[in-house]
């Protein structure tokens, strides 16, 4: 990918929504993290916490980058993506509940980085397959992702909340992003390099799809959520 090019912003500004869009559980773990600490250590632990996380991740990711020349692990990340991107409009649980707050700066600290990296995983294989292999995409965005999560995150959550829309946009980032890796798969890209068209065409279905399939399940939830509330009144 040419360096500073439409493509590179465009792979760039990908990957920044990403971690956007995933910066909620970011969010819910450090404020549990930090939430026993006094007023004054929270911002540190914050802070800590978070390059801490990012530095792991970034290694993570660039490993992620690296194993996606394997034969096939392309096609098999881009399906692992889609099922993340159809969890994330679908998925109400609550990923807080084994957090535990530390009492000390840096308990805190190492709770944060140890939770953000067993929950990372979507992440982490979102943004190697935007990356698209190019290792400077990967630390540009990462390194950008910092001040996203350590500031940005928590009003982020906030504006989901308003605007829930925003989280089928996300998934439909997402969908695409999965659908590309699919389709740069080097055991089939022939396949879809023949025709242009039908690259296309296959990505906007599987972003649709993902979007449809989300809104039946939700809709589905909500009308048996509304069921039972009638039946207990």
């Amino acid at each position: 990918m040419e360096l500073f090019s439409l493509e590179f912003f465009s792979a760039l500004l990908t990957i920044v929504f990403i971690d956007l869009i995933l910066a909620g559980d970011n969010a819910i773990v450090i404020g549990l993290a930090a939430r026993n600490l006094p007023k004054h250590q929270q911002k540190q632990a914050v802070i800590w916490g978070t390059v801490g996380a990012v530095g792991i991740r970034a290694v993570a990711t660039m490993l992620v980058v690296y194993l996606l020349d394997i034969p096939w692990l392309l096609l098999a990340g881009g399906i692992l993506l889609l099922w993340i991107a159809y969890k994330l409009l679908v998925d109400d649980a609550n990923h807080g509940d084994n957090i535990k707050a530390g009492n000390t700066l840096w308990q805190s600290v190492r709770t944060i980085i140890i939770a953000d990296a067993a929950m990372g995983l979507d992440n982490v294989i979102a943004v190697a397959g935007a990356a698209h292999g190019d290792y400077l995409l990967v630390v540009l965005g990462l390194i950008i992702s910092i001040p996203i999560v350590v500031w940005g995150s928590t009003l982020f959550i906030k504006l989901i909340g308003r605007f829930p829309w925003i989280v089928y946009v996300g998934s439909a980032v997402l969908a695409y992003t999965a659908a590309k890796m699919i389709t740069h798969e080097q055991k089939i890209a022939s396949f879809f390099d023949a025709n242009e068209l039908f690259r296309w065409s296959f990505m906007i279905l599987i972003v649709i799809i993902i979007i449809a399939s989300g809104l039946w399940k939700n809709n589905a939830s909500a009308k048996r959520a509304a069921e039972r509330s009638r039946e207990t009144h």
